[in-house]
């Protein structure tokens, strides 16, 4: 595993910078160890919701986790949660969705796994597209 400590800036999209950045190193699989920040908007699905709820104004990431993928031709197969407070203190959770506007930073570190590949696969039991980790051919 290696770590990579990230800073991102107003105006990225959390999901899509994350997914970018571990495109970028050439890595599959990734998993976020610890970020925090601001957003504008945030874009999250509550559990077992079907659609998307934006939170609109400001808010700050008070928890962010979950598995980072990204195949060879570019598609997702990230899962991430996180905890959000809003400007009046309110807290929400959910899975982050692209959307999630970074306000003045969101600082993540994440953890590579460079040997591994991420994919999601429909699972007869869960009827929902779920993690498979399967070893990167070298």
């Amino acid at each position: 595993m290696n770590t990579l400590p990230i800073r991102l800036t107003p105006g990225q999209d959390l999901r899509v910078a994350l997914e970018a950045v571990v495109r970028e190193r050439g890595c599959r699989a990734a998993f976020v160890i610890s970020g925090i920040g601001g957003l504008g908007d945030a874009r999250i699905r509550f559990a077992g919701a079907d659609q998307a709820q934006t939170l609109g104004g400001d808010s700050e990431i008070l928890s962010l986790c979950g598995t980072v993928g990204v195949d060879e031709e570019g598609r997702s197969h990230s899962h991430l949660h996180m905890s959000v407070s809003t400007a009046t203190g309110a807290v929400f959770g959910g899975h982050v969705l692209p959307g999630c506007r970074v306000r003045t930073t969101a600082e993540v570190l994440l953890g590579l796994l460079p040997g591994w590949a991420f994919s999601r696969e429909a699972d007869p039991v869960t009827g929902y597209a779920e993690l498979v980790v399967r070893p990167r051919a070298p």
